[in-house]
């Protein structure tokens, strides 16, 4: 029973972590859904070059990923010297956390919200359109209640990916016991101390347990209620 007792850094870690977890999907989700609307539905110059943009984090090393975001946004840096003079700063605090797990795990909210949109009807939209239901009305009564099983599915992939998060964070945000020390973060570091091994061997199991829950949970939900449509 003792390897499951949790120290008082390795909770601190896991309530960072689910929280800037929880607002990164909260922050990706309406402009996630705007981008999936924009890549699936519309033709205009540019958009292979945009989809590139968006699935970039994908491909790109996490830690280039995190030195760009510390280029922009750092203190000193194009947009973040200027967000500073306004009293905002983002790099080495949770907020950075949150930015850096949000942009790595855009792309997966993304293409699962791109892909549930294909896949709905248009003959349906088109059929409200004739009953004279506007645009908005059609998206938010027809289109979007279709492509909730997708949105569970993003939502959900993007928080397990927002949970492991680890190259991006800790060069733009830093290793920060209390700021910014998520759970990947402090299991690094306990592999760097002497007599870590357990207290790492903790967060470890930890991680793959909630990964593991977030994956069952996104297909038990997407499933019921891909089922209570077709119903």
């Amino acid at each position: 029973m003792h390897f499951l007792n949790l120290t008082d850094v390795e909770l601190e870690a896991l309530r960072l972590s689910l929280w800037v977890s929880g607002w990164a999907v909260a922050a990706s989700l309406p402009l996630g859904i705007l981008a999936a609307w924009v890549l699936a539905r519309l033709r205009f110059p540019g958009k292979n070059l945009l989809d590139g943009l968006i699935h970039l984090p994908l491909v790109l090393p996490p830690v280039v990923t995190g030195y760009l975001l510390l280029v922009l946004l750092g203190r000193n840096g194009v947009i973040g010297a200027w967000l500073y003079q306004l009293g905002i700063v983002l790099a080495f605090n949770w907020k950075g956390a949150v930015l850096a797990a949000a942009v790595m795990s855009f792309p997966l909210l993304v293409r699962a919200v791109r892909l549930s949109l294909e896949g709905v009807d248009q003959g349906l939209e088109a059929a409200a359109r004739t009953l004279g239901a506007g645009p908005l009305r059609v998206f938010f009564t027809v289109t979007l209640p279709l492509m909730i099983p997708g949105i569970i599915t993003g939502l959900i992939l993007a928080f397990a990916r927002s949970l492991g998060e680890f190259g991006a964070t800790i060069t733009f945000v830093s290793n920060i016991r209390g700021q910014t020390q998520t759970l990947p973060l402090a299991l690094y570091t306990f592999t760097q101390v002497p007599d870590g091994e357990m207290a790492a061997m903790r967060l470890c199991i930890l991680s793959v347990t909630i990964a593991m829950l977030a994956l069952i949970c996104s297909e038990v939900l997407a499933r019921r209620y891909a089922s209570r449509l077709q119903g």
